[in-house]
């Protein structure tokens, strides 16, 4: 054990969950060895969300962090593998009604250049084929329910992401943890106990005591009970951005003995969006909604109407949502992770790439000492900033869909509270500017990159309505041929069904 005096001495953390134990597992990962003390504390009173079934990328980075296998932690949360979001009936508009976010690889760079080239064009009047799905190799997966690992060795790693049973993964990491000597209490917090300057001193609990620390994590969930009732934190909405604030999920029963699909479905209902997402053991559905324009009972009817037979016999879980974010995510001694610090609808899965962020950014402020105002304020800034850039990304959704089949679409589309960023971006987009300009001017703030952007706004079908053929000697990419290379190249990938049974090995004959 290598003493750092930066390391904080006791982590205290209220709240399980995959908020909660991953923070746990991240801040072990750094601070066991300098003899930090963790606690976490969770009451049996208290039901996790839970219905997190969906990832980034950026959630590999946490797994090899830890040197957690996929061979490991899969078959123990019947995750599958994503190649991305599909997105059916958000557009009305002909060639356009649905497209796919993929995610990108060097096996991309050529015909991704050619689609960015061709979506110049049409921005600029031209009638050429800019539609994302026939450009990038993860659409070509998803299309064949194929895997997002390579069969063969290559230079460099496709990027891809994870579906998985949220509830299963608290519990993966919770036994990790435990393993590793994690002091675990279940118990209810009665009161938060603050000192003469405000910090948190202790935690008084019904029948453990007082739990005293010198850092708090809250992870105890839209109730904030550390960082909003005790400190006081200031909590920005963003519904004025963001109309939906309900959700409602039923699973259905899937066979595993068919191909598995390797992408989420996000399609739009009348009055929001349905998920649809694969589980070894199960299909997680649900429907997003705004509660200004429908009822429980009404969103339930739709969802279920949507699901069919399949939903017959299981029951429906009503969520609430509170949608924005905290002003301090770091206030005093407390850290607020998860659901407690804000929350973004689940249409891009981020919510677990916010949590992870938040800690690891944290952990490295921490660990160089960083304990002033200032520095506060700048990790705050930090991650505000990636609230706001993944805010305005979801919010582009709804300000490209075409659809007239109910006032919510409408409302959504017209909706003229967006940011100056997200106005720019569109500026330049409608008005044929430098696109690629406008992206590296707005980088600061834009969490996702160049080819999202694009896919975006192509793939919604926000080009002019009247187009011509284009000017002569005018280079275009012909998008069968880059479809025929993206379907040629993911021959290079197994059926995702089959590589779930290499991922899981004995585990899947076991389940199956």
């Amino acid at each position: 054990m290598r003493a750092d005096p930066n390391a904080p001495k006791h982590i205290v953390i209220v709240g399980g969950g995959s908020a909660g134990w991953m923070t746990a597992s991240l801040m072990q990962h750094a601070w066991a060895e300098h003899g930090t003390k963790f606690t976490l504390i969770e009451s049996s009173d208290i039901g996790i969300i839970g219905v997190g079934e969906g990832s980034t990328p950026y959630m590999r980075e946490f797994f090899r962090t830890l040197d957690i296998p996929e061979s490991e932690w899969m078959p123990a949360c019947n995750a599958t593998y994503k190649c991305g979001i599909s997105f059916p009936e958000w557009s009305t508009k002909p060639g356009f009604t649905d497209y796919f976010h993929p995610f990108f690889s060097q096996f991309d760079l050529k015909t991704g250049n050619a689609f960015f080239h061709n979506c110049g064009l049409r921005r600029r009047g031209s009638e050429v084929p800019a539609h994302p799905d026939d450009f990038f190799v993860s659409a070509a997966l998803a299309r064949d329910c194929r895997s997002p690992v390579p069969l063969d060795t290559l230079p460099f790693e496709p990027d891809y992401a994870y579906h998985f049973d949220a509830g299963l993964l608290g519990t993966f990491l919770k036994q990790r943890m435990l393993k590793l000597g994690l002091h675990h209490v279940i118990d209810n917090v009665e009161q938060v106990i603050l000192d003469n300057q405000g910090n948190i001193d202790s935690l008084r609990t019904a029948r453990s005591g007082d739990l005293d620390g010198d850092l708090f994590i809250d992870c105890s969930g839209f109730a904030g009970l550390l960082i909003n009732k005790s400190l006081n934190a200031e909590f920005l909405t963003f519904n004025s951005n963001l109309f939906n604030d309900r959700a409602v999920a039923i699973a259905t029963q899937i066979d595993t003995e068919q191909p598995i699909v390797s992408q989420t479905r996000s399609v739009a209902l009348k009055h929001g969006w349905a998920w649809n997402i694969p589980l070894t053991s199960r299909w997680g559905n649900g429907y997003v909604y705004s509660s200004d324009f429908i009822s429980e009972d009404q969103a339930e009817a739709e969802l279920r109407s949507e699901l069919g037979d399949a939903a017959l016999n299981s029951d429906a879980r009503h969520l609430k949502m509170r949608v924005g974010r905290l002003k301090e995510h770091w206030l005093k001694n407390c850290l607020a992770i998860g659901l407690s610090q804000g929350f973004i609808e689940p249409l891009e899965a981020t919510a677990l790439m916010l949590v992870q962020y938040s800690v690891q950014r944290f952990i490295e402020d921490f660990s160089r000492g960083s304990f002033t105002d200032q520095h506060r304020d700048e990790f705050n800034n930090e991650v505000n900033a990636l609230f706001e850039g993944v805010r305005d990304y979801v919010v582009s959704h709804y300000q490209n869909n075409s659809r007239e089949d109910s006032e919510y679409w409408v409302a959504n589309r017209e909706n003229s509270n967006i940011s100056d960023n997200l106005a720019a971006i569109f500026h330049a987009w409608d008005e044929g500017l430098d696109f690629e300009a406008a992206l590296t001017d707005h980088a600061h703030a834009l969490v996702y990159l160049r080819p999202s952007w694009y896919c975006l706004l192509a793939g919604m079908g926000r080009f002019p309505t009247t187009l011509g053929p284009p000017a002569r000697n005018t280079q275009t990419a012909p998008a069968d041929q880059a479809r025929r290379y993206c379907e040629h190249t993911a021959r290079r990938f197994c059926g995702h069904r089959e590589q779930l049974m290499r991922t899981y090995g004995e585990s899947w004959k076991a389940a199956n």
